[in-house]
């Protein structure tokens, strides 16, 4: 049984293919930015690989430009463009100074000068100027990510709380142009939420992110819920946006590899949106109805998951995914279900995301693991790293989305 390798193969062609290098590329095809000065801002877990193909382009046509991306992800100098890497999910000093630097170097443009803003996921925390006290912008963040918010509904709160969302940074540009070229991470590329839209205008209402809050039990100071009540940027007249990139593309290079290492491949959704373990227990529901197969399947899911946190452990919405599929999955023939997340990165790990296959349940019960008490601490880490089913990737340089599979190998 080679199931770990061939997961490993479709994980890397899914990758490959989901790089923003030639998305960038064709974005930039035939764009002479003539006249003015061009600078160039990257923003986002992909910034540094956007950032790189842009500098290999254009060459010493830019003038000066800023990066802002995840701790780890930058991979060298790059011409004519300062580096920074700061905190993510959460934002810390080095995304609010990183991010400052970025606003100074747009002061003063002109009608004839050109800003390359370069997005992709991540950069609400790492792109970050807040209107209220760091300390309370970051317990707000964890409080959305502990309560099972998705990004969309993160993103509404967190742009009315900060100088340089919801369209605010292009205004900043202003009156020189933005191009802006966006790798999309977020279902359905919602331009106002990925990355909570800073050169996008803010298409939320101030009554939708009061509804988020009152959703998930979450209270807020008088002086956050004085910034829920001003109205946002409707309108933009200097940006221009090609949006690129998405998870239909991941699943599509994991369809694709599947077929040629002989599975017959069906992509269930692009779209997937809900619990983690719900996820996980679905595509094992599926393995069990075609347990008898004569022939080699495989199940693709795009999307993002959520998990609502309940315990201390360690782990990511991939993990939790990966983990609770192993129960529905064990004893059955020659079955594995991996996830990961695109940008190589799951929760606060080190790890993109997990393997289990038909045999996992059976080897961490012999290490004295629970699967079930394992999920209800999140500590999904650990008990895949006790059966060798952590997936390490590292950085990617891309970030569309999480890849699920599911593989019944005959």
């Amino acid at each position: 049984m080679n199931l770990r390798n061939d997961a490993q193969l479709i994980i890397d062609a899914a990758i490959k293919a989901a790089l923003p290098d030639s998305a960038v590329k064709k974005a930039l095809e035939g764009h002479e930015f003539s006249g003015g000065k061009l600078l160039l801002i990257a923003i986002g877990k992909a910034a540094w690989s956007m950032a790189k193909t842009a500098c290999d382009i254009l060459n010493d046509r830019i003038d000066d430009g800023v990066v802002i991306t995840k701790y780890d992800h930058a991979k060298g100098n790059l011409p004519h463009v300062r580096i920074y890497e700061a905190g993510h999910p959460v934002p810390d000093a080095n995304s609010f100074s990183a991010t400052e630097q970025a606003i100074n170097l747009v002061q003063g443009l002109t009608s004839n000068d050109t800003v390359l803003f370069l997005i992709s996921g991540g950069g609400s925390a790492l792109f970050e100027k807040p209107l209220i006290p760091n300390e309370m912008l970051e317990n707000l963040t964890k409080e959305l990510l502990a309560s099972g918010a998705n990004i969309v509904e993160m993103n509404t709160i967190r742009k009315r709380l900060s100088a340089v969302k919801g369209g605010k940074f292009a205004k900043l540009c202003e009156p020189a142009r933005v191009f802006s070229v966006v790798l999309s991470d977020i279902i359905g590329d919602p331009l106002d939420m990925i990355a909570s839209g800073p050169a996008y205008p803010d298409n939320s209402t101030s009554k939708q992110a009061r509804e988020i809050l009152k959703r998930y039990g979450i209270t807020v100071s008088k002086e956050i819920d004085e910034l829920l009540s001003i109205e946002p940027i409707h309108k933009l007249n200097n940006v221009t946006t090609e949006i690129t990139g998405s998870v239909t593309q991941l699943c599509e290079a994991a369809k694709g590899k599947c077929e040629e290492l002989g599975y017959e491949p069906i992509v269930l959704t692009s779209s997937l949106s809900c619990e983690a373990r719900e996820a996980g227990s679905f595509l094992a529901s599926i393995a069990q109805q075609y347990n008898q197969t004569e022939k080699s399947l495989a199940f693709i899911v795009g999307g993002e998951t959520v998990v609502h946190l309940k315990g201390n452990g360690l782990g990511g919405r991939n993990q939790e995914l990966a983990l609770a599929s192993a129960v529905g999955i064990a004893n059955l023939k020659d079955a594995a279900v991996f996830s990961i997340g695109s940008d190589g990165t799951d929760g606060p790990t080190d790890a993109a995301g997990g393997y289990v296959d038909n045999n996992t349940q059976k080897v961490l019960l012999t290490k004295g693991i629970s699967i079930f008490h394992t999920l209800e601490q999140n500590n999904a880490y650990y008990a895949l790293q006790a059966c060798d089913g952590l997936i390490m990737t590292g950085p990617t340089g891309t970030n569309v989305n999480d890849l699920s599979v599911l593989l019944i190998k005959r």
